[in-house]
């Protein structure tokens, strides 16, 4: 058996699909509100905030990922993501189950400097920390030995479905809908993104490696790193229409987040968008150097045919 824990996501979504065909049929997907995506699928309904409900939700698990979101809430991130961490991490060490984690880098620096497996926790604002602090629980127990354990990370997601993202919001949604792109602060700062199905399928690997256990992974990017000048462009010839953007600088986010909680949340991450995001996967690349990583032009491609369904 090998458990989704906050099952309803894109990523678990094609980190379910990925599992059932390569590896297992016996997947449990665990949320609040849970939905198959295989009529084989077992369905647990819980909350993880509750040390026993997750106890249970784990019990005869071989392996357990854990892929739960949260809305941009930082009182929210505050009071729930170590609760949450902390009951996964106790019930996997009780049942003897492997624990799979996804995480996101916003507790690296806001800089331009090449993000590795190595890269110093140097969070800035409510949410970093909260996501640094997760992270160094769980590094805190595979330091001890205390559990087998891997941890999965990834930059920012764009792709098919209900991948959520500032790109997939301000780039290709109002692509679909014939509004003018939007771009936050720069469009001349390399972004580094991750195709979502490669970072659901590039974790069942991880997880099915012995000899990954135990570490940290960054997940595998088209190394082009474009600008989001050039993902316009790219997209403008695959689309086969011109795409007009806007940049959207600071002081409009601050303006509206005075009148909307969400930009409100989301000025805290923009400061990376000042810089160059430079996301470095060649742990992995060097790992399993079989992985196929989707270009940005067969994942914009793709997202294209997707919606013309």
């Amino acid at each position: 058996m090998q458990t989704i824990l906050g099952a309803n996501g894109q990523i678990a979504e094609e980190l379910t699909k990925t599992l059932y065909q390569q590896y297992t049929k016996k997947i449990r997907l665990v949320s609040r509100n849970p939905k198959k995506v295989h009529d084989s699928d077992e369905l647990v309904s819980a909350n993880l905030l509750n040390a026993n409900a997750t106890e249970a939700a784990v019990a005869g698990s071989e392996i357990v990922y854990l892929t739960v979101g949260l809305p941009m809430n930082s009182s929210m991130w505050e009071a729930q993501f170590p609760v949450m961490m902390q009951n996964v991490i106790n019930a996997c060490k009780k049942k003897d189950a492997k624990l799979v984690f996804f995480d996101n880098t916003y507790m690296y620096a806001k800089t331009s400097d090449p993000q590795t497996e190595k890269s110093p926790f140097a969070p800035e604002g409510r949410k970093s920390a909260v996501r640094a602090e997760i992270a160094e629980m769980l590094l805190k127990e595979i330091g001890s030995g205390s559990i087998n354990a891997v941890i999965c990370r990834a930059p920012e997601f764009y792709g098919p479905g209900k991948t959520q993202s500032i790109t997939n919001t301000m780039i290709f949604d109002n692509i679909h809908q014939n509004k003018k792109l939007k771009v936050p602060l720069s469009d001349t700062t390399r972004r580094s993104l991750i195709w979502t199905p490669d970072a659901s399928s590039a974790m069942a690997l991880i997880a099915h490696t012995p000899d990954a256990n135990n570490q940290t992974w960054h997940l595998p990017c088209d190394d082009r790193r474009p600008t989001y000048e050039q993902l316009i462009n790219m997209a403008a010839e695959i689309y086969g229409k011109p795409l007009r953007h806007q940049v959207v600088n600071m002081l409009t986010f601050q303006i509206g987040g005075l009148f909307n909680s969400k930009l409100k949340e989301l000025k805290e991450l923009l400061p990376r968008y000042k810089q160059d995001n430079i996301f470095v996967s060649e742990k992995f690349k060097a790992r399993f150097p079989d992985f196929k990583v989707t270009t940005f032009k067969e994942g914009i491609s793709q997202i294209k045919k997707e919606n013309q369904l």
